[in-house]
């Protein structure tokens, strides 16, 4: 069954990430006390961001009960002031080696381009507007993780945007990205792909443990892959 829709994560996978977003988080939680070393929260950045958030506070709030949901909002109403800020201004807002024109290929092949995040639509929405790729027509759909009921690694935004597309089989999707949790969410989801690219947090040693059916170091590799 062949391929009508590859569904692609931004930071580390399409656009270019110098640990920015876990730099973001890491200050936005020492506004409130808690010294969180960008190390620990890379791994865990492709996760809907208030779930990211509360999973660190686990870790270092010793006391549960502070743990509030005020808490964990007033965290990430910081952190998302912070990557506003950030991929409004920053002149490393690009994308990575060979996806703008992957998008492209697939698009001539007839195959749909979705992207979807961990990040909430709001900071989305700037990368992608900077970027243009909407405007360009790089691209056919975009889910966040505050559109769905619950995002990664749970499947709800694949599903969205296979709804938008009027995808009716998992089998007929693919999916790309550079964490655990987007294999994971690829696995879930029931896509014929799930692709791990090495443009991000995770090392191809790192990847392999997360059972992708592929790992690339180039995205413009995959277009052989979607056409085997």
């Amino acid at each position: 069954m062949s391929v009508k829709l590859v569904v692609f994560d931004i930071a580390g996978t399409t656009v270019k990430d110098n640990h920015d977003v876990s730099k973001a988080l890491s200050a936005a939680l020492q506004q409130y006390g808690y010294d969180v070393p960008v190390a620990e929260i890379d791994p865990i950045m492709g996760y809907e961001k208030n779930l990211a958030i509360t999973q660190l506070l686990r870790r270092h709030e010793p006391q549960p009960q502070k743990i509030t949901p005020d808490l964990i909002r007033s965290i990430h109403t910081a952190f998302v002031q912070q990557m506003i800020r950030h991929y409004q201004t920053s002149p490393d807002i690009i994308a990575l080696p060979n996806v703008e024109e992957t998008f492209a290929k697939l698009h001539q092949q007839g195959i749909l381009v979705g992207i979807n995040t961990g990040f909430s639509r709001d900071i989305a929405q700037i990368i992608i507007a900077r970027l243009q790729w909407t405007q360009r027509r790089l691209i056919d759909f975009l889910v966040t993780s505050d559109e769905v009921e619950a995002g990664r690694p749970e499947p709800f935004m694949i599903r969205k945007m296979m709804e938008a597309a009027g995808i009716t089989n998992a089998a007929e999707v693919a999916k790309v990205g550079d964490t655990a949790v987007d294999m994971e969410e690829g696995h879930n989801s029931g896509c014929k792909y799930v692709i791990g690219v090495t443009t991000g947090i995770y090392t191809r040693a790192e990847l392999e443990k997360c059972n992708p059916t592929h790992i690339v170091d180039d995205m413009a590799t995959i277009i052989g892959i979607i056409n085997s």
